[in-house]
């Protein structure tokens, strides 16, 4: 049988010093990714730091014109946040349907983006709306956050604490999901902001990614047709049981029509 070891620090500090003495621990957070994996045997942990009795990664308030989500917030607290509601609703819309009731009240936001799972819907979220990602040490913009499959810019020893949501003018998202996990086969979060339109995409590759050339007709015109006729290259996409390549390519501008049409 395989033994482990768990640590429940109360401040960020605390984490830091445990993590500079056991190095191979890992992080939990709402245990909706790593659990699973270890009961189906894909991962041997050997020990945990649980950031589940730290306060002030918990909460949302109102920041300037966007709203500021605590690391700790579950999904459920995020969707039914009047903050988020009034400030980032798109935001709080995704969060409404992330897996199931059970899911949603164990999972938080940031478990969720320092995973970076290819099928999550808060990693687009995040790189649609132009979140600012806070860590112990840092501030990392969205665009630079998702490098690759359940890899981001995050160091050894550095945890999120929070995550910044701007407010924009127009925002929604739409998935094709798996009807079993409610992950997405591929979601596509729009937005128009002050800077221009912003179109993320998930579940289509290792990892969210913007379509530029999406972003390019919707900033010629805010509509849903400006989506039509734009084709998306299925090279490097992913391809599984649930659906090809090319599948997964034209859902893309599909489900970016709809959700222009959802956020007007």
């Amino acid at each position: 049988m395989h033994h482990t070891h768990y640590h429940r620090p109360t401040t960020v500090a605390d984490v830091v010093k445990q993590l500079s003495q056991h190095g191979d621990d890992k992080i939990i957070a709402g245990g909706q990714s790593i659990l699973p994996s270890m009961r189906l045997g894909l991962t041997s942990i050997e020990g945990f730091i649980d950031l589940n009795g730290i306060a002030e990664l918990k909460g949302i308030k109102a920041d300037g014109s966007g709203v500021r989500i605590g690391a700790m917030t579950t999904h459920a607290e995020v969707a039914a946040g009047k903050d988020v509601q009034a400030k980032a609703p798109a935001i709080a819309c995704l969060a409404a349907g992330i897996g199931d009731r059970q899911v949603r009240n164990r999972g938080t936001i940031g478990g969720s983006l320092a995973n970076s799972d290819p099928a999550a819907c808060y990693p687009a979220g995040a790189l649609g709306m132009g979140a600012t990602i806070h860590t112990n040490t840092r501030s990392i913009a969205a665009d630079e956050f998702f490098k690759g499959l359940f890899e981001t810019a995050l160091k050894p020893g550095e945890i999120i604490t929070a995550v910044t949501f701007p407010a924009v003018e127009k925002a929604a998202y739409i998935k094709f999901k798996q009807p079993a996990s409610r992950f997405a086969i591929v979601g596509v979060f729009v937005a128009k902001t002050a800077s221009g339109a912003r179109v993320a995409v998930t579940g289509a590759g290792a990892h969210a990614f913007r379509v530029k050339a999406l972003e390019d007709r919707l900033n010629a015109k805010w509509a849903p047709e400006s989506c039509d006729g734009v084709t998306i290259p299925a090279d490097g996409l992913n391809s599984d049981l649930h659906g090809s390549a090319e599948y997964r390519a034209h859902l893309i501008p599909v489900l970016a029509k709809r959700a222009v049409a959802a956020a007007a």
